[in-house]
């Protein structure tokens, strides 16, 4: 008999060599029907292989994301398969799962185009019809290179060239289609029941541009029809969505050759950037935060000690002044250092709650850049706390407060995720444990959901990442917060105890939208550029019918900006249906029509962008509205 360690620790005994298909059937028949793969002692595997005696197991279905990774790896062969019988001298690269979906990348002299992708998906049909099952292999360095080579695969066989000549290649086979892989896969290609080809772009070989551009075509796959039609249905929103095409369309921002990944801000997009900030510095004050204002250039010196210089200067921008060298910085937490030592501080102090909206700047490659989601100069949010080793719960929590309230204020729902150490961290384990486990139970005790990302914490600490849920089911990493005991030893920071000795505060690094700019873009995408009228940068446009009603439209909007309404006035001589199409394009939250009734009773005829025409109003309906939106940040 084996026996098996399952996730909740229970312990389960089977006949020997049986394979984990059929240890998952022995347990649960209804489990069994969704399991995809498995987990043995944290290495992700085939439900075909054998169980092993005292190894812990884990079963994983579509709901997990190895799952949804090796049902997408299977589709991804599917699709190979499909191509192979339709191009017969198509030559094959590679084709992993990547997230929401899968790729291949082919070598052929026909040019693909959407117009394929009907064909190669009948043909993929018909390969999941078959439901043909998916064997893996393990053959000797030369046995597969000979195979491939006599299949006219030289890519294949390129990659297994650069393998140990001992080492055990995989292979796996469906049907007449056999393919270099590690795997893991689904059992057969029946179970790849609902998949949908979206695009196709180039790829060089390798991701090297000296090397031949090969042909990908993208694609997705879900267990359920339903499911994946949800998923295309969120696709054509985000796209309608794009803050880029909405930036330009409500001339927010723009991009420019002469500063490629440098965002220009249009009047609107700051104001739109001015009400975002005014709401963070309320929401800092009411948290006793001071602020703070550090350089943009510091010296190489400075880099070195915080040890960006050896983990960090690849993403950073460099200059020299009085011939020595200087760092742009990419990150605020040195300058806040710095500030930090300029006094001596005792421990009645703390904790010290200092903020900065600092200017960054990273070097990021030209082919990521994307938007405001991806830019090469962005204003951080950025805060540190100074305190006790005792205060550090008690922080932690502080923050994780503030940024619940900054997130509930736009409806915006969110999980965290808990990273850990990363493979070129600094400092002890023991140190690294402390941390880790502090930040773990502060989440806990906050109950909030949160799941582990391994090796993804920064490299002076863990962190806890924010992910919030946009309108349309799209997650976001937002803000962070990263327990720090290091900084403070490399730069010998200090604060006198009680005991009238010197000790080491511990430090916070915290940002709760991430980067300004980014959390925009994030905000047009989820309001689609339909702000509440707290954010809007125009919150209601003036529409006087004919020109006779002008001096009464533009008398209002002097009487407006007063109140700090913000408000525009379309003096046009456009018909009021084409004004109203417009207003109603540019996405304003109110339109107010001014004809000779209105001029006489001094009212307007409001206009709703959702609800349409709301009937007339008095103008101090219309401003004690407004006003009562913008103090509760409601609409």
């Amino acid at each position: 008999m084996a026996e098996l360690i399952l996730k909740d620790g229970s312990k389960k005994s089977f006949a020997d060599g049986i394979s984990l298909q059929q240890a998952v059937h022995e347990i649960s028949n209804s489990l069994a029907k969704k399991v995809l793969v498995a987990k043995v002692n944290n290495q992700v595997t085939d439900l075909r292989e054998a169980i092993v005696d005292g190894s812990h197991v884990e079963f994983l279905t579509f709901a997990d994301q190895e799952g949804k990774d090796t049902l997408r790896h299977t589709a991804s062969h599917i699709m190979a398969q499909a191509v192979k019988r339709l191009f017969k001298d198509v030559k094959l690269a590679i084709g992993p799962s990547i997230e929401n979906g899968f790729y291949y990348d082919f070598d052929t002299e026909h040019r693909f185009t959407q117009d394929d992708f009907a064909s190669i998906e009948e043909e993929m049909r018909k390969i999941v019809k078959e439901n043909l099952p998916l064997t893996k292999e393990l053959v000797s360095r030369k046995d597969a290179i000979n195979m491939f080579t006599d299949m006219k695969e030289e890519y294949k066989v390129e990659l297994i060239q650069d393998l140990p000549e001992d080492a055990q290649i995989s292979l796996y086979r469906q049907g007449e289609y056999v393919d270099l892989c590690a795997g893991p896969h689904v059992a057969a290609t029946g179970q790849v029941k609902a998949f949908k080809l979206q695009t196709v772009a180039g790829a060089y070989w390798r991701g090297d541009e000296h090397n031949k551009m090969l042909q990908r075509i993208y694609g997705t796959a879900f267990l359920k029809q339903e499911d994946l039609d949800e998923y295309l249905h969120m696709l054509e929103e985000a796209e309608k969505r794009d803050h880029r095409k909405l930036g330009k369309e409500l001339d927010l921002f723009s991009f420019h050759e002469e500063g490629p990944g440098f965002p220009f801000f249009h009047p609107k997009g700051i104001v739109l950037r001015k009400n975002l900030l005014k709401l963070w510095y309320e929401l800092h004050e009411e948290a006793e935060y001071d602020e703070i204002s550090t350089p943009m250039i510091l010296s190489r010196h400075l880099w070195e000690q915080s040890g960006h210089w050896d983990h960090y200067r690849d993403n950073m921008y460099f200059t020299t002044i009085d011939d020595e060298p200087y760092a742009i910085k990419p990150m605020n937490c040195p300058g806040g250092i710095l500030v930090y030592k300029s006094q001596i501080h005792s421990y009645r102090d703390f904790p010290m709650r200092m903020a900065e909206l600092g200017l960054v700047h990273r070097h990021e490659l030209h082919g990521a850049l994307h938007g405001l989601f991806r830019v090469r100069c962005f204003t951080q949010d950025d805060a540190h706390i100074f305190m006790l080793p005792s205060q550090m719960k008690e922080e932690l929590k502080g923050v994780m407060d503030l940024f619940a309230k900054a997130y509930g204020i736009f409806g915006l729902e969110y999980h965290v995720e808990l990273s850990t150490r990363p493979d070129d961290s600094m400092g002890s384990d023991e140190i690294w444990e402390l941390a880790t486990n502090t930040l773990r139970e502060v989440v806990e005790e906050k109950g909030v959901p949160y799941v582990i990302n391994e090796g993804d914490g920064a490299f002076y600490g863990p962190k806890l990442d924010f992910h919030v849920k946009d309108s349309i089911g799209r997650t976001w990493q937002c803000g962070t917060i990263q327990l720090d005991m290091l900084m403070p030893e490399r730069f010998d920071m200090t604060y006198v105890g009680e005991d009238g000795q010197k000790h080491r505060p511990v430090m916070i690094h915290r940002t709760c939208f991430g980067s300004v700019e980014r959390f925009l873009g994030i905000l047009i995408e989820n309001y689609a550029g339909a702000f509440p009228v707290w954010l809007a940068p125009i919150q209601i446009k003036l529409l006087p019918i004919t020109d006779k009603h002008l001096s009464y439209a533009l008398a209002l909007r002097k009487k407006f900006k007063k109140l700090g309404i913000r408000v525009e006035v379309d003096e046009s001589n456009e018909k009021v249906g084409y004004k109203i199409r417009k207003a109603q394009m540019e996405k304003v939250p109110y339109m107010g029509i001014i004809g000779d009734k209105e001029v006489e009773a001094n009212t307007l005829a409001l206009r709703d962008r959702s609800k349409g025409d709301i009937g007339a109003k008095s103008v101090e309906e219309v401003i004690a509205h407004i006003q009562e939106l913008n103090e509760s940040r409601k609409g």
